[in-house]
């Protein structure tokens, strides 16, 4: 009789069991029928959130090129400035008016010359450094560049631009004025690519990391089976491999360089004449353009023209991003030959 109805007891679990294993199937099967219509919806949503977002992008970047080329081109459709007058005229003053033409003194070359003389100068004090911390990180040291250098280093991207601006004001600018056998107020070219140049290390150190370490580890080992040193190799091998990467990284830190406006604008002296030394006060597009934007009425002539170095500042970024992207490619290119 006890065998009996122990026999009975497991035959009813397995009743239970199996029943409960049949209701689990039955139940996923119906979740699987019910979940396929919230998926496809779900999917048609991600679709279309994702194809407002890229619509109101490109209208954003059309809609600021539209308004920044129709407010810059006034200057010469409407106003009646000459376009070669504008760019190669030596003099900037705005308040006086020229007696041939009867119009104001706009020449830009002056912002032209200091925009490009800080970019270049701050780009060859900052490549070589960037250059030579990012061989440190990724070839001498990795395990100590990438834990605490990098990082470091990482840091200085977040730090704002009135930093830099108050750091060169009351240090480097007293420097050149006080210790440098120069002359002259210590504002000027040489003070504003110094600021630039602490700017757009961080910059230009992280991508140049980034393209060393993008370089395929056989190349390296390739290289010192040859019968390769180590820097043999580096110079030899990663640096020609990662060379397109590398020239990037230097551009992007001067498209950033040449768009910077506060940290130039405190140390560079401001003043809109032609330089004829790396120690006299110039100016730089930036810098005329945030300290006359809102000192002028819109629409008007002074307004147009400061719209018109808006215009040609955003060109020469334009320029700077197209030879990237050429770079770029002709890096890809030759990597997949």
């Amino acid at each position: 009789m006890g065998y009996t109805t122990q026999g009975a007891f497991f035959k009813l679990i397995q009743v239970n069991v199996v029943n409960s294993v049949i209701c689990l199937k039955k139940d996923g099967k119906m979740a699987k029928e019910h979940s396929l219509i919230p998926k496809r919806n779900l999917e048609w949503l991600g679709i279309i959130l994702t194809g407002v977002c890229i619509l109101l992008t490109i209208a954003l970047v059309f809609a600021l090129i539209f308004m920044v080329a129709k407010q810059g081109l006034s200057t010469f459709f409407v106003d009646g400035v000459s376009f070669t007058d504008f760019l190669f005229g030596p003099v900037w003053n705005p308040s006086v008016t020229d007696p041939a033409t009867g119009l104001p003194v706009v020449g830009a070359l002056p912002m032209i010359a200091g925009s490009f003389a800080v970019t270049l100068l701050s780009t060859v004090i900052a490549a070589p450094l960037a250059i030579g911390a990012a061989i440190f990180v990724v070839e001498i040291a990795p395990g100590f560049g990438k834990k605490y250098f990098q990082p470091a280093i990482e840091l200085l991207v977040g730090i704002p631009s009135v930093v830099y601006g108050l750091i060169g004001l009351t240090i480097i600018v007293k420097f050149v004025r006080d210790v440098l056998p120069v002359g002259g107020t210590g504002y000027g070219i040489f003070s504003g690519s110094i600021v630039l140049s602490m700017m757009i290390l961080p910059t230009i150190t992280s991508l140049s990391i980034d393209a060393l370490s993008s370089v395929p580890q056989s190349y390296r080992q390739g290289a010192l089976a040859l019968g390769s040193t180590r820097w043999q190799m580096i110079s030899q091998v990663v640096l020609r491999a990662a060379l397109p990467a590398l020239m990037t990284s230097v551009i992007l830190g001067m498209t950033r360089a040449f768009g910077e406006a506060l940290a130039v604008q405190m140390v560079i002296g401001n003043a809109a004449i032609l330089p004829t030394s790396l120690f006299q006060p110039a100016s730089t597009l930036t810098s005329v353009l945030t300290m006359g934007m809102g000192n002028t009425i819109f629409g008007s002539l002074e307004n147009n023209v400061l719209w018109s170095l808006a215009l040609l500042l955003m060109i020469m970024s334009l320029i700077f991003i197209v030879v990237i992207h050429f770079i770029g490619k002709k890096g890809g290119l030759e990597q997949s030959r």
